[in-house]
């Protein structure tokens, strides 16, 4: 059967009313211009015809209710459906899993009142075509926030594409299910944003024939494909993040096979900056100096301080051109260790802005 529709991603969103912000000094979102960010890219989607629009989670600051009610309202006056799941930020504590879904009845949790704990669904968002959306918000032993799917949603999951038939199959979740980066589910860059039990979840996903998955949590714009599991990990950077990125995608099915169209686009200025691109790109930078020191004297470096400091200028936007996508590093005045380390961060296919991906 021939299948075509449009939708959107905005991932990260971390809304933020003004009184609710509050400053950290590690901070590396631009919280403040959270609103009109957002704002902007629903401008934006309001001229194409869209089926859906997708929020894959971290849709508040620190899930904050006044943030989540004002979402809410917001999402209730758009022409199109919008479906979301949980960030990390938005359940922040244990107890603040209930208070999540009585706000998004609306949008993907349909029984969230009577089930405010379950944090996943699924639903059918056009015909012969499902969204799953699944929680990857766990605690530990210690209480300690950590990106994990328990196992009654796992098999809640596999009962759910073994009994049901759809044609299509779209499956969100907030923490990477494959790499986005060089050796990430085990440097201390990008582990914490990965899913700890990924390989099940892949399993489950490949039996089933799934082979899209729409994360975030990352803050950047990166797609990742797994050969042994015929899968794309399609994450999309943070709306108060540099580069301020959305996407459009258009799935198609015909005679001539099935394919993704996505175009990735940028939130180049609000009525707070008039040029947002330039000065979160410089933000960015004028706060990477202790993120890159750490970088280069923790392992697997661990170089000198002295030595560090004379590197770090040369670093200065290394972190948004990861985040920006398509990355390519050469650093040919670094000792070998450090050169190496640090150009194998540039990126491999497929491309992560704008690119058709044939689905086998």
């Amino acid at each position: 059967m021939a299948l075509k529709f449009k939708f959107a991603i905005a991932s990260d969103l971390h809304i933020a009313l003004p009184h609710t912000i509050w400053q950290h000094p590690s901070r590396f979102h631009l919280v403040e211009y959270s609103i009109p960010a957002f704002e902007e890219v629903l401008s934006q989607l309001a001229t194409l015809d869209l089926d859906f629009l997708l929020l894959p989670g971290d849709l508040t600051q620190h899930g904050e209710p006044e943030n989540h009610q004002w979402l809410s309202e917001c999402l209730a006056q758009l022409p199109y459906p919008v479906y979301v799941i949980a960030g990390n930020h938005d359940v922040p504590r244990i107890e603040t899993f209930d208070q999540f879904t009585p706000h998004y009845t609306k949008f993907g949790f349909k029984y969230g009142l009577s089930e405010p704990n379950k944090l996943y669904y699924e639903c059918e968002v056009l015909p012969n075509v499902r969204l799953i959306g699944l929680n990857s918000n766990q605690f530990d032993a210690d209480g300690q926030q950590i990106g994990w799917i328990d196992e009654e949603q796992l098999d809640w999951l596999q009962l759910v594409l073994e009994n049901q038939d759809y044609e299509l199959n779209l499956v969100t979740i907030h923490h990477n299910v494959l790499e986005h980066m060089h050796d990430q589910s085990r440097n201390a860059l990008g582990k914490r944003y990965m899913l700890g039990n990924t390989e099940r979840l892949c399993k489950i996903l490949h039996q089933a024939n799934v082979k899209l998955v729409f994360t975030g949590h990352l803050h950047v714009q990166d797609i990742a494909y797994s050969d042994r599991y015929n899968l794309y990990d399609i994450t999309t950077g943070s709306l108060v993040s540099y580069p301020h990125p959305y996407r459009v995608l258009n799935y198609i099915s015909d005679a001539s096979g099935d394919r993704l169209e996505i175009e990735s686009f940028r939130v180049k200025s609000i009525p707070e900056q008039a040029d947002l691109l330039h000065f979160s790109r410089e933000w960015m930078g004028d706060h990477s100096h202790p993120f890159v020191v750490r970088l280069l004297t923790h392992p697997p470096l661990n170089l000198p301080l002295e030595l560090a400091e004379t590197l770090t200028p040369e670093l200065r936007y290394f972190w948004a051109y990861i985040a920006d996508g398509d990355a390519k590093f050469e650093f040919p005045n670094f000792p070998t260790v450090a050169k190496e380390y640090f150009e194998a961060f540039s990126d491999v296919p497929p491309k992560d802005n704008n690119i058709t991906l044939v689905l086998k």
